[in-house]
């Protein structure tokens, strides 16, 4: 899976090490300039891995600090102990885009963000706080999928868009993340008010129709989850609260109305877990997916692979409270010993990169999981899972792909005996799975994978297939070991689903729409000029006659559901003059899909899995 932000949490993190650095970094923000490019951040937990596995984390080495204690440090912090501080022999060595990468993504949220993140030193500023309407009152787009299914298809009458005004958007206003590098939260609008994460580690509530911000809240890392409201119970005046996850797998629950904390819940101890995909909020629970960071390169024989699993937790949403946990796989044991001496450890991975899907009728909850990072892969990996609502007791699974057991860094001449024997195909399953109903009275969960086959799923038959069929491109020129790997075009960050179709935006470009009740293809529109590469596997959102879907080169498209003809495009990778006065640019749109209600449709810009278009900018747009 492409995961952006926290793979490169850890780079060059081994520099710190034996040296003190927190006793050492004090002082103030480099000077700030505009947001940098994140080329080569892929490879920051490969250098962790690599330099510093031999010291953090290992036990005979006292002095050094640990994995998760370098993860609490602000980008200040470290950015001084690089330039200025006891790690400055070894900064010495680094670019200047190096040191300010490797603080960034070592703390988890930008340089300079902690001081400017701030709503009250915003000019913006609403001029007053009338009480919060209930979330169910009025036009909403709440949480990852609009509602529990993750269907991603707004009703026309919460839309307030009609397909012939949607040709006629325009942006209305546009708001700016400080010193932001990834505009990767997807807003959620909640009675007349826009609630979003960012990468910066700040929660904003903005006005739908102006722009002015209620309030801001600081996260102890980045949020890149959309934000769910619900009712909470026993917390004084609070009505209504804002749940979401940080990358440091930490929970929150904030007072909706004024951004004050009720509770903060740690649901993973795990050094590189976190939350990547949004928490689901129902009848007074949140059900939260974590995933991590580890597969990215763990073939370095320094580290002691591997150790982390998926899994998804059941909170009380009033209180924070753990009411069950489920992980994808068994605890992992100690198995063999590397070539170096280093322990190994089996099973691992798993991790769930997508928000769960509730079956209030069935009693269920259905969420995707990721690949192996050890062998024998874990018959729950690349798999859909089905638990109790109440208990979190596995009551079915379905295996999309056995035996992928994947690590980052473990093909061709860097292969090490860390290494599974056959490595990949890393095929997770990172999308939400779709419930829906069909006119025969039937219900299927449909599941989509990184190699375009989209699966119909029976649930009330233990997950049977319904049916199967695969919509990824096919490069014809492509032969031998790169045939397979050409068919992974297919489907990343999910779809969207109607009464009669579903809408898929691909990797390898374009958007697609099937049946729903058969899986036959209806129609495929190609997004981007001839010639080039665009990636369109950021979730689709759809409407009454308009699936909406962005691309990694920044637009956003607007296709007919009927036929998928283009009747309304956007380029979003520019520069903005912003309601909050912040320097803001926007980017590509590789994960996040636009949210429609009351009239509007909100967009965040500027989230690059790999390359510089980057961005910092969230975008409304109104037909008025």
């Amino acid at each position: 899976m492409n995961r952006h932000l926290q793979v490169a949490v850890w780079m060059t993190a081994g520099l710190f090490g034996l040296f003190g650095l927190a006793s050492a970094a004090r002082g103030q923000a480099p000077p700030r300039r505009a947001p940098q490019g994140s080329a080569g951040t892929e490879s920051g937990f490969a250098v962790f891995q690599q330099r510093c596995m031999g010291c953090h984390g290992n036990p005979a080495v006292e002095r050094a600090p640990s994995p998760a204690a370098i993860r609490e440090m602000s980008p200040e912090k470290i950015y001084e102990a690089l330039t200025t501080g006891v790690m400055k022999g070894q900064g010495d060595q680094l670019t200047e885009d190096q040191r300010r990468m490797t603080a960034t993504f070592m703390s988890g949220r930008p340089l300079g963000s902690l001081a400017q993140g701030d709503a009250k030193d915003m000019p913006n500023r609403c001029a007053s706080n009338p009480p919060l309407a209930s979330p169910n009152a009025g036009p909403a787009w709440n949480g990852w999928g609009v509602d529990v299914t993750n269907t991603r298809f707004q009703s026309a009458k919460a839309a307030g868009l009609t397909p012939a005004q949607v040709p006629q958007l325009k942006l209305k206003w546009a708001f700016g993340y400080p010193n932001g590098l990834s505009a990767f939260g997807q807003p959620s609008v909640v009675a007349g008010r826009v609630f979003v994460g960012t990468d910066i580690g700040y929660i904003y509530s903005l006005d739908a129709k102006t722009g002015c911000v209620y309030w801001s809240y600081q996260t102890k890392g980045a949020v890149r989850n959309a934000l769910s409201v619900g009712a909470v119970k026993g917390q004084g005046t609070t009505k209504y609260g804002v749940f979401f996850g940080d990358a440091h797998a930490n929970v929150y629950g904030l007072d909706a109305q004024t951004g004050h904390e009720l509770w903060n819940t740690k649901v993973d101890t795990h050094f590189v877990a976190r939350i990547t995909a949004a928490p689901t909020y129902y009848d007074g629970r949140l059900f939260v997916p974590v995933s991590s960071s580890e597969e990215f390169t763990a073939a370095t024989l320094d580290y002691p692979c591997c150790t982390s699993r998926g899994s998804v937790v059941a909170l009380d949403a009033s209180t924070g409270k753990s009411i069950w946990k489920r992980y994808v796989m068994d605890e992992p044991k100690p198995t063999r010993k590397n070539s170096k001496g280093v322990q190994l450890y089996a099973p691992a991975g798993g991790s769930v990169w997508n928000s769960p899907t509730v079956d209030v009728k069935r009693h269920a909850v259905y969420f995707g999981t990721g690949d192996a990072e050890t062998e024998p892969a874990a018959p729950t990996t690349d798999a859909v899972m089905a638990v109790d609502l109440d208990t979190g007791n596995v009551l079915w699974v379905y295996q999309a792909q056995a035996g992928d057991a994947f690590l980052g860094g473990c093909n061709g001449a860097s292969k090490t005996d860390n290494c599974p024997s056959q490595n990949g195909p890393d095929l997770d399953i990172g999308n939400s799975p779709i419930l829906r109903n069909l006119s025969n009275g039937k219900t299927v969960l449909v599941a989509a994978t990184k190699d375009g086959n989209i699966i119909a799923l029976d649930p009330d038959q233990k997950g049977a297939v319904v049916w199967k069929t695969n919509v990824a491109p096919v490069d014809p020129n492509a032969t031998g070991p790169n045939a397979f790997f050409a068919r992974l075009g297919g489907i990343v960050w999910g779809g969207a689903a109607d009464e009669r179709a579903l809408y898929y935006g691909l990797t390898r470009g374009g958007m697609v729409a099937v049946q729903l009740a058969t899986g036959e293809r209806l129609w495929y529109t190609p997004l981007a000029p001839a010639g080039t590469r665009v990636n369109n596997s950021a979730a689709t959102s759809a409407m009454p006659g308009v699936a909406f879907v962005g691309g990694s080169d920044g637009k956003l498209h607007a296709l007919s559901t009927a036929d998928g003809k283009i009747i309304w495009e956007y380029d979003t990778a520019h520069s903005y003059e912003t309601v909050n006065k912040i320097t803001a640019h926007g980017g590509a749109i590789s994960s996040i899909g636009p949210t429609v209600a009351g009239g509007m449709l909100f967009v965040g810009s500027g989230y690059a899995v790999s390359g510089n278009n980057t961005g910092n900018v969230l975008l409304a747009f109104s037909a008025e």
